[in-house]
């Protein structure tokens, strides 16, 4: 028998919040989703938009196959989106390149690609400005703000209520959400609020994990459109372009709490890497600078379901892949609440 849902809180209205709202409306429930600022402004702004399991996952593993599966959604999630929203989305199969800067990282490369082959993630060698490299034919971008964008409209479409800018101040285990502007009844709350879940959760039943914030700076170039069209990655750098012609580089990994501090010598390294990997860049002022905060959790697999005998549920901790591990969360999360 499936659960009736009358209405849903959601807490948190990034990517996740924002999907899952669109899809339980889509099922005909009467959703809210609550964010503490503008929606999409935290760390779906903050991403790249990489699709990438070449460069995120070196073997087998439960969180290897999730990616897996959820890049094999994309193209119809996207498609279905953009039909509903009337958004176009940047949503590219580029593939991307991998190089290797030394003969101890070719060697380092073939080892890792050998073992990746044997969990689906397939690539090739190749030359890359005259550097062994691994070319990665399934890895994929998506630009997430046009991603934020689409979701946004395709809920105000389904009917979801959206309210910004309203700080969460307590959740209750029978689903009510308190914030400044009063108490919001609902059939259960679901948290997808990121790096800020677990405090919201506090107090609450049910074993979940805590989630830390790993800082991460990007920075990014107007430039010519077309100018790479593979994702190019070396170690922790990568570079990829959008249609529009915007160049982005990333990323840190800085464990400062929340600290939204620019950190000029975390920019600097950044822009001294992507100048390495392509001499395009180098003594370049990137146009814009920023950072944002992923949700570690211990293990890095996201935590997806109820708490407990609750009625609040939750889906954060997806840390690095949260664009990447979006179309799977989101379709799971409407299955396991309607189911």
């Amino acid at each position: 028998m499936l659960r009736v849902v009358e209405r849903i809180n959601i807490v948190g209205a990034g990517i996740i919040g924002l999907g899952c709202a669109w899809r339980l409306a889509q099922r005909g429930v009467n959703v809210l989703a609550i964010d503490a600022r503008d929606a999409g402004r935290e760390a779906s702004w903050a991403a790249a938009g990489m699709l990438a399991p070449g460069g995120e996952f070196f073997g087998p593993s439960a969180l290897a196959t999730l990616a897996l599966r959820s890049l094999d959604m994309y193209g119809g999630f996207i498609r279905e989106l953009e039909e509903e929203s009337g958004v176009t989305i940047d949503f590219r199969r580029s593939g991307a390149i991998e190089v290797a800067y030394s003969e101890e990282e070719a060697c380092a490369l073939e080892v890792r690609t050998a073992a990746q082959a044997t969990c689906g993630i397939p690539s090739e060698a190749c030359i890359h400005e005259g550097r062994p490299a691994r070319f990665f034919p399934d890895d994929a971008m998506v630009d997430p703000r046009d991603l934020t964008r689409a979701l946004r409209r395709a809920c105000q479409r389904r009917g979801v209520s959206l309210l910004e800018d309203e700080q969460v101040t307590k959740i209750s285990a029978d689903g009510r959400v308190w914030t400044a502007g009063g108490v919001h009844d609902g059939s259960l709350t679901l948290v997808t609020a990121g790096a800020w879940s677990s405090q919201l959760l506090a107090g609450l039943p049910g074993n979940f994990p805590p989630v830390v914030p790993v800082r991460g700076h990007l920075v990014a170039w107007h430039l010519r459109p077309g100018l790479i069209e593979p994702i190019l990655r070396h170690r922790s750098t990568y570079l990829l372009q959008r249609r529009s012609g915007v160049l982005l580089a990333g990323a840190t990994k800085e464990h400062v709490g929340f600290d939204r501090t620019l950190d000029e010598a975390a920019v600097a390294s950044l822009q001294a890497c992507a100048g390495e990997l392509l001499p395009t860049l180098a003594g370049q002022v990137p146009t814009e600078r920023w950072n944002g905060f992923r949700p570690w959790v211990e293990g890095e697999m996201p935590f997806v379901g109820q708490l407990g005998e609750s009625s609040v549920w939750a889906a954060y901790g997806h840390y690095r892949n949260g664009i990447l591990l979006a179309p799977e969360t989101i379709s799971r999360v409407a299955a396991q609440i309607c189911a």
